[in-house]
């Protein structure tokens, strides 16, 4: 989940747990030796794991152009020769100066079918297919790996369209991405509520709590989920802890760890 959008509970604790790890203090205005307060969001092989399957389908990878460490790939068709190796070249010249990042297909012992399937796998968010007819059309084939479309457009202002689509396609996964988010936390109003719906659906379950660790432990001896986190900006909502019934400020998203 996205670090800006969740915030953990029970900060307090947590940040000077890293410093207690290593012992790491400064003197403060008393001249007393304290811990320091620190955090990591190192980027790790969950992070990598989350991306992974919050963006992937069944074809292979879907990497965000933002993150993707080729942007474009540019596949002549049926094999590089002189004359589509100069146009692409031309191609990658403009993209370049745009700061995209973007390589041509080299390969000339493959067909086009197996490349373009093997971009796929790969992630790359644009694949560009350049043929003898597109350089005689002064046209060239771009292929969107986030919903797998295909159109033939005009060379012209490549750079401008490539560009665009770019951003369009970070948007859309973003958008596809978030959708599915809110789509999978459920909200409940009762401990019966909560049990089925863990037991039924995938996700969180969005549920008040009296704010207390032993009701949280009781929920967790119950039923094995625990409070996940508590989101960033989380609306002010009066009701009853599901568990205890005491008065309760806000929601809390619980599910189980796996």
């Amino acid at each position: 989940m996205d670090a800006h959008f969740f915030a953990c509970k029970n900060v307090d604790q947590w940040v000077e747990n890293f410093a207690k790890a290593f012992n790491v203090t400064f003197l403060n205005k008393e001249n007393q030796q304290e811990l320091v307060w620190a955090t990591s969001w190192g980027t790790s092989t969950r992070m990598m794991g989350a991306l992974i399957m919050v963006h992937s389908d069944d074809e292979g990878l879907v990497i965000p152009p933002k993150l993707a460490p080729t942007q474009v790939i540019i596949v002549p068709i049926p094999k590089p020769n002189e004359a589509l190796l100069a146009k692409a070249n031309e191609i990658v010249a403009e993209l370049k100066a745009r700061g995209i990042r973007v390589k041509i297909d080299m390969d000339d012992t493959k067909r086009p079918g197996f490349k373009f399937a093997e971009h796929e796998l790969h992630g790359t968010p644009i694949r560009l297919g350049l043929g003898g007819r597109d350089l005689e059309n002064g046209t060239i084939e771009i292929a969107r790996r986030d919903n797998r479309t295909k159109e033939t457009v005009s060379s012209d202002n490549l750079a401008e369209t490539v560009e665009n689509l770019l951003a369009e396609i970070q948007q859309n996964l973003f958008d596809r991405a978030k959708k599915y988010q809110q789509d999978n936390i459920r909200k409940v109003e009762t401990m019966d509520e909560f049990k089925q719906v863990l037991e039924e659906k995938a996700g969180f379950i969005s549920a008040h709590w009296d704010g207390t660790t032993e009701t949280e432990l009781q929920i967790k001896e119950e039923t094995g989920a625990t409070i996940r986190c508590i989101q960033v900006d989380n609306p002010l909502e009066n009701g009853v802890c599901i568990l205890t019934g005491k008065p309760s400020s806000q929601r809390v998203l619980f599910a189980r760890a796996y």
